[in-house]
C-alpha cells in the first residue's frame, strides 16, 4: 500500500491481528521494511505476540519514491513521514521499533511528537553513528566505489549488493538526514525506551553515553554481534518483546 507524504509516495505494509497493539517498524539506512523486519522474522515475532505491525519503507528506500534532493531527507521531513503515516491510518499513538537510521528517526519522533509514541525499542544507536561518516558514505555511493573509510566501505558493500537501491538517492539521504544531539531535549524525554546494541558494533558507538542522557531509557547489549548481525539475533527479539509486553516472544 502507498500513501502521499507531503508530495512523496511512500510504501507501507500492515500485518498482524486487526485489534492488535499498533507498532511502527522503521528500517535502517540502505535497507527496507521487508529486508530489515520480515526476512529476519521480526514481523512474525511481533505479530505472534499480539502486535499489528505498521512497516514503512522510508523515502529513498524500498518501494517508496527516491528523490535525489538532500532537502527531501531533512530530519524533520523523515520524522513527519512517520507521523503522517499514523495520521493516514487513523492511529493516535503506537509503539515504535527502529534500527540504526530508523532508531534515529524514532528518537526524533519521540522528541517532537511525544504523545504519538507509547514506548520505543531503538536498535543500533549510540551517541555517535553512521551520520558522522555521512560525507564519506555519500562520496562512495556517488562514485560507485568504496572509499578508505571503513564505515563507508561497510555501507557501500551492503547497499550496492541490492539492485533495487538508488545510490544517488541514498547519498542524498545520508547527507540530508543530520539529527542534532541536543542534551537538554534528551533530558526531558519521559517515553520508555529500550536501546539495543551489539557488543561488537563499531558503528553505533557510545550507547551507554546516550542512555545517561535519556532518563527513561535503558540498555540491552547483544553479545557477539556487530551492527549488521545484531538485527536477527534471538536475544534482541527477546529483550524487545519483554520490554514491550512483559512476555517471552513466541
Amino acid at each position: 500500500m502507498d500513501f502521499d507524504s507531503d508530495g512523496v509516495r511512500l510504501h507501507y505494509e500492515v500485518n498482524g491481528p486487526e485489534q492488535g497493539t499498533p507498532i511502527v517498524a522503521v528500517h535502517g539506512f540502505a535497507s527496507d521494511y521487508r529486508l530489515n523486519w520480515v526476512g529476519t522474522r521480526w514481523q512474525e515475532t511481533l505479530t505472534n505476540n499480539g502486535f499489528r505491525v505498521i512497516g514503512l519503507d522510508c523515502r529513498g528506500h524500498g518501494e517508496s519514491d527516491k528523490p535525489h534532493d538532500e532537502a527531501a531527507y531533512a530530519v524533520d521531513v523523515m520524522t513527519g513521514d512517520v507521523v503522517r503515516l499514523l495520521d493516514h491510518l487513523g492511529v493516535a499513538a503506537a509503539a515504535y521499533i527502529g534500527y540504526s537510521m530508523g532508531a534515529r528517526i524514532g528518537l526524533e519522533v519521540i522528541l517532537d511528537f511525544p504523545d504519538r509514541v507509547t514506548r520505543a525499542v531503538l536498535g543500533g544507536i549510540g551517541a555517535t553513528g553512521a551520520i558522522q561518516h555521512a560525507d564519506q558514505i555519500a562520496h562512495a555511493f556517488r562514485i560507485g566505489a568504496p572509499t578508505d573509510d571503513p564505515v563507508a566501505q561497510t555501507f557501500y558493500k551492503f547497499a550496492s549488493a541490492r539492485p533495487t537501491n538508488d545510490l544517488v538517492a541514498l547519498a542524498a539521504c545520508i547527507r540530508g538526514l543530520r539529527p542534532q544531539r541536543d542534551r537538554e531535549r534528551l533530558a526531558k524525554i519521559r517515553t520508555p525506551i529500550l536501546v539495543v546494541v551489539g557488543d561488537r558494533d563499531e558503528i553505533a558507538r557510545g550507547a551507554p553515553d546516550l542512555i545517561e542522557e535519556i532518563p527513561s531509557a535503558r540498555l540491552a547489549t547483544i553479545a557477539g554481534r556487530d551492527h549488521m548481525s545484531a538485527v536477527p539475533a534471538r536475544e534482541f527479539k527477546t529483550a524487545a518483546v519483554e520490554f514491550l509486553t512483559g512476555e517471552i516472544p513466541g
